[in-house]
């Protein structure tokens, strides 16, 4: 999978969940294959000895690792979206592509912290109670107040964020996950 991922082949992955009882689906989803960094690859266990496909390792896709702005739904909750909707997200999503492989991690990183935040508006300050999160996450990193900074400013130069001043800044568009 990491090979596939890192190759110019690699392909959007596409979603789908439906209801059992009545096979209406309830939610259709692609995510564009640039938002698919090694970050949200997990490694699972190869297949043991007994198995027809013995020694084979599969992988889960870790969603979490994913932006919501990542995620562009055609359906979402059985209700299906505006096509001029749906192609308004994907052309917000083209810097991403743009965007260096080694630089996604960082913005996914901060991007996942915004929604982790869960309000429209929202402090430099806490963004900064994310640092022990980040160092974590990239232990070579020894300057993450600034890499904060940075990412902000390249979200807010992307038109997903305003600096309303004062260490502040404001959501130009909530995106919550489908469940809220």
């Amino acid at each position: 999978m990491i090979e596939r991922l890192n190759s110019d082949e690699s392909p959007n992955f596409f979603f789908l969940t439906y209801d059992k009882n009545s096979l209406q689906v309830k939610n259709f989803l692609t995510i564009p294959k640039y938002f698919f960094t090694t970050d949200i690859i997990e490694r699972r266990n190869p297949l043991a000895a007994t198995a027809r496909r013995a020694g084979w390792v599969g992988c889960n896709i870790l969603m979490t690792g994913i932006p919501e702005y990542g995620k562009i739904f055609y359906i979402q909750n059985g209700t299906p979206m505006q096509r001029e909707e749906v192609l308004a997200k994907w052309e917000r999503t083209n810097f991403v592509r743009e965007t260096k492989v080694e630089a996604r991690g960082w913005l996914f990183d901060i991007s996942l912290c915004i929604e982790k935040l869960g309000k429209q508006e929202f402090t430099l300050e806490e963004m900064y109670r994310f640092e022990n999160h980040l160092q974590g996450k990239h232990p070579d990193n020894n300057n993450i107040r600034p890499k904060i900074r940075q990412q902000l400013q390249i979200l807010r130069d992307r038109n997903f964020l305003e600096f309303v001043g004062n260490g502040k800044y404001h959501r130009k568009q909530v995106i919550l996950p489908p469940n809220h």
